[in-house]
């Protein structure tokens, strides 16, 4: 069982800390995205576990088995850069096999493992070329390839589509998903794009400044952001964001700005008087005639089949996402409204998410 585990681990380089104090379980088997900005510590944690990064503190465990000392030969891992790193002057038979050669196995088992991962990555064709006659498509399922003969426990991809354009990223996200379906392994997945990560995550692991915010399948990090960090980073375009407070009147329960008044579900009611941020996301905006924000229009942006329409509602500007027939025109004054159930209420001074009592 290739459970992977970090405990109370720390990484620092000198004075500067970049991973402090932080634990996380990944189950045997499941696919975990580690998502954040540049710099958060996603591909610090990522070759801590490989053991390209010795721990500062705290440990990590592989099935288990705690390996902060281990050869990273010995952790059965299988790592995937952003870089293919292929050898250009070998073929691609070769480029799979080369580890394995390292290894010292038997010709007739290196044979095996490279053809069924040449079958599995539909490299076959393939496997008499050099790394120059490929597709940067073709020279990542090598480099899959590569990881994929170890028959290894864990794998680990750091960022392996950057470098690729945005149909074939789509493309590979499906044929990654699909290796670790057939593989059953578990597989740890470093990128910063929130596409990928909720496209293909079981667990989403979201990381700011060398600390987790919130871990959790990718629709309850969408559907229930812990903070406003999570809200505004997960979701494209972005969650729009309003400054107010609850009010209870009677049996009304309103979110209020300058200018914008929200009916809240009454659960929300032991909120009165507390000062909140109000989020929306732009999926949930809906054009109405007695909708509660009212402005202009300034852009519309056709994306295929949706249209991302931009409006100007006082000094804030707000987008919201319609059918591509929702044809709006520049200085155009519309309404939007949101139902109730469809809000999202953090505290304003600690940014944290308020659950309605």
């Amino acid at each position: 069982m290739s459970k992977v585990e970090f405990k109370n681990a720390q990484k620092a380089f000198g004075a500067v800390k970049v991973i402090e104090g932080l634990s996380l379980e990944i189950p045997h088997g499941s696919f975990a995205v580690l998502l954040g900005p540049s710099g958060c510590g996603k591909s610090t944690l990522l070759r801590m576990i490989a053991g390209l990064e010795k721990l500062t503190g705290g440990e990590v465990a592989i099935a288990g088995k705690r390996v902060n000392d281990v050869h990273p030969r010995d952790r059965d891992i299988a790592m995937v850069f952003q870089n293919y790193a292929l050898y250009p002057t070998m073929k691609v038979r070769e480029n799979i096999a080369f580890n394995l050669e390292i290894q010292k196995l038997e010709k007739r088992e290196i044979e095996r493992r490279v053809s069924e991962a040449a079958d599995i990555l539909n490299l076959r064709p393939f496997l008499d070329r050099y790394p120059k006659e490929l597709s940067g498509g073709q020279r990542q399922r090598v480099a899959m390839g590569r990881a994929l003969v170890r028959e290894a426990g864990v794998f680990l991809f750091d960022e392996p589509l950057s470098n690729l354009d945005a149909k074939l990223r789509a493309h590979m996200r499906v044929e990654i998903r699909q290796l670790h379906e057939r593989l059953g392994a578990t597989t740890l997945y470093v990128t910063h794009d929130q596409i990928e990560a909720m496209t293909m995550a079981d667990i989403i692991v979201l990381l700011d400044k060398g600390a987790i915010v919130q871990v959790g399948t990718p629709d309850e990090v969408y559907e229930k952001p812990n903070s406003v960090y999570v809200a505004d980073f997960i979701g494209s375009p972005s969650m729009n964001f309003f400054d107010g407070e609850i009010e209870a009147d009677g049996e009304e329960v309103r979110f209020r700005a300058a200018n914008l008044s929200i009916p809240l579900e009454a659960r929300y009611r032991g909120q009165a008087g507390k000062s909140v941020k109000l989020g929306v996301r732009p999926n949930d905006l809906h054009f109405a005639a007695d909708g509660a924000f009212k402005g202009e229009v300034i852009l519309s942006e056709t994306t295929g089949a949706e249209v991302q329409i931009h409006v100007r509602i006082r000094d804030s500007d707000v987008v919201a996402v319609a059918p591509r027939t929702e044809r709006r025109v520049h200085g155009e004054a519309v309404a939007l409204s949101v139902p109730p159930g469809k809000v999202h209420i953090f505290d304003a001074q600690s940014e944290r998410r308020i659950e309605p009592q």
